[in-house]
Order: structure tokens, then C-alpha cells, then sequence
């Protein structure tokens, strides 16, 4: 089991912003960004790619009111969506509120975000949902 399906399990705590019955997405606790969501699907698949159509499909139809809300909630040009998959054995999507093409560059130095923070940046994504 992986640490996501753990999250989604209710075993990890989290700070969901939404679900259903094939989605969760919920903030990254050491974002690249203020506003930095994660979207995975509730089946465990380690590599995005090895989803069924469908799934990556609606996977997308799911993100992008997120998407919006992320844009709406942050002061950015738009979110950027990254698919990088490295960490975690189970698929997941980005969505990064950006201002340039380094504000996906998950190189960069991430810092794990205080319980505070991450209230208040799961408040502001939810008030525009």
C-alpha cells in the first residue's frame, strides 16, 4: 500500500481539497509552490501511462476545476500541470500555480509547509471551488 492509498485510506491525514469515487486530491505537504495540489486515482498504478484510458481521461476532467480555483486563489499566470512520478509508486498529477517555467522545477529546494499554511491554503483553494 502505498503512501497515497494510505492518504486516501484516511490512515495519513491530509488536507483534501476533493473526491470522488475514482479522484482524491489533497495539498502537497512540501510544495513547490504556495497552492501546490496533488491529484491521484484511487487504484493503485505506480506509472501514469499504465492508467486505463478512462482513467487518464477523467483524471483530467477532475483536475481542472481544481485547476481554476488554483488560479483563482494564488496570484500566478496560470497552473501548470507536471506528471513526474519519481517519489511515490502511484500515479499522480501536479497542479502548480506558476509565473515560469522554474516554478516546476522540482529540483529546486521544497521545504515541508507548516499545518497552519496548509489550512490556509486549503481554505483559499476551497472558497474558490
Amino acid at each position: 500500500m502505498t503512501i497515497f492509498s494510505k492518504i486516501i485510506a484516511g490512515e495519513i491525514p491530509s488536507y483534501k481539497i476533493a473526491e470522488n469515487d475514482k479522484f482524491f486530491a489533497f495539498l502537497d505537504i512540501f510544495p513547490l509552490r504556495e497552492g501546490h495540489v496533488l491529484v491521484v486515482p484511487k487504484t493503485e498504478t505506480d506509472k501514469f501511462f499504465d492508467l486505463k484510458d478512462e482513467y487518464l481521461s477523467e483524471m483530467f476532467v477532475f483536475a481542472k476545476p481544481i485547476a481554476h480555483a488554483i488560479e483563482k486563489a494564488f496570484n500566478c499566470n496560470r497552473c501548470g500541470i507536471s506528471v513526474i512520478g519519481l517519489e511515490v509508486p502511484h500515479a499522480h498529477l501536479h497542479l502548480v500555480p506558476i509565473n515560469s517555467s522554474n516554478d516546476l522545477n522540482f529540483t529546486q529546494h521544497k521545504s515541508k509547509a507548516s499545518d497552519e499554511s496548509l489550512k490556509k491554503v486549503q481554505e483559499k483553494i476551497l472558497a474558490k471551488l
